[in-house]
C-alpha cells in the first residue's frame, strides 16, 4: 500500500472545509483546543494525529457542529458553515458508540440505508467491502469490537456526504483488516470523496493518510505531508514517530 510518502497528493487550489482558529475551553481547565486552523481539500484522506488526550475527538466533535465552541469558525467552499447547516454537508462516526443495540446490524443496515435511499447494490456492495455479512444476523450489542467497527465504518459508507469525519476507524482491527479496510477507504476518495480521520496510532497513520494534522495539548504542532514535514524537522529518513516527536 502507498503511503503519504509517495502517493501523489490532491489538489490544493480549492479547500472543500476550512477551519479557522477553532478554540473550545473547559472552565478552568484551559483549552482542550486552542486556535486549531487547518483546511481540508476533495479526494484526499486527512489524518488529525495525537496522542489520547491531545483533543482530537474535541476537534471532530466542533467540527461537526456537536460542541459548542468558544471561537473560531467552519467554512464549506468558501462559505461560512453554521452548525446547524454541517449536517447537510459532512458525517460524522464517533468513537466506541453502538447505534440501537438490541436491533440486529441487518436491521441497523437497512434503516439507515433507508433514511439515505441507497439501492440494494449500494448495500451489498458496501457489506461485501466491509465483510460484515459473517455477523449480519446478530444483534448489536452482541458483536465483537472487530464488528461493532465494520458496522459503523458500513453506516459511514452507506452516508451520501461529500466528507466523512471518522473517529479511530482502525481501531479493534488487526493488522490485516487494518490494510484492507484502508483499501476501501482509499476507494472512497478515488470517487471525489473527503475523509477526516482522528487516529492515534502512528504507524496507521502514515500508511493511510495524504497529510497529516499533528495536534498535542489542542494545538496544532505541525501539518502537511510526510514529506513536507521531514523537510520542516530537518528530518530526511524520519518516521512519523520521529517526526512528531521533534515537533512536539
Amino acid at each position: 500500500m502507498s503511503t503519504v510518502n509517495d502517493r501523489p497528493s490532491p489538489h490544493r487550489s480549492a479547500p472543500l472545509l476550512g477551519v479557522r482558529n477553532l478554540t473550545k475551553r473547559y472552565g478552568s481547565d484551559g483549552a482542550a483546543i486552542d486556535g486549531v486552523t487547518f483546511s481540508a481539500v476533495a479526494g484526499e484522506i486527512l489524518g488529525i494525529i495525537g496522542p489520547n488526550g491531545a483533543g482530537k475527538t474535541t476537534l471532530l466533535e466542533a467540527i461537526a457542529g456537536l460542541l459548542p465552541v468558544n471561537s473560531g469558525d467552519v467554512s464549506w467552499r468558501g462559505e461560512p458553515l453554521h452548525a446547524g447547516r454541517r449536517r447537510d454537508v459532512l458525517f460524522y462516526l464517533p468513537d466506541g458508540v453502538r447505534p440501537y443495540q438490541d436491533q440486529s446490524a441487518q436491521q441497523v443496515v437497512s434503516f439507515v440505508a433507508n433514511v439515505f435511499q441507497r439501492s440494494d447494490a449500494d448495500i451489498r456492495s458496501t457489506i461485501e467491502a466491509l465483510g460484515l455479512r459473517p455477523v449480519l444476523r446478530k444483534r448489536v450489542h452482541a458483536l465483537s469490537k472487530g464488528y461493532a467497527r465494520r458496522l459503523m465504518l458500513t453506516i459511514g459508507l452507506l452516508a451520501p456526504h461529500d466528507l466523512l469525519l471518522m473517529d479511530e476507524p482502525f481501531d479493534g482491527f488487526d493488522l490485516r483488516q487494518t490494510r484492507d479496510v484502508m483499501g476501501v477507504l482509499r476507494r472512497e476518495t478515488a470517487r471525489g470523496r473527503t475523509l477526516i480521520l482522528s487516529i492515534h496510532q502512528l504507524a496507521d497513520a502514515e500508511r493511510v493518510c495524504d497529510r497529516l494534522i499533528l495536534l498535542s495539548a489542542g494545538q496544532v504542532r505541525g501539518s502537511g505531508g510526510l514529506a513536507e514535514l521531514r523537510v520542516q524537522t530537518g528530518l530526511p529518513n524520519g518516521s512519523l514517530e520521529d517526526i512528531f516527536l521533534a515537533l512536539t
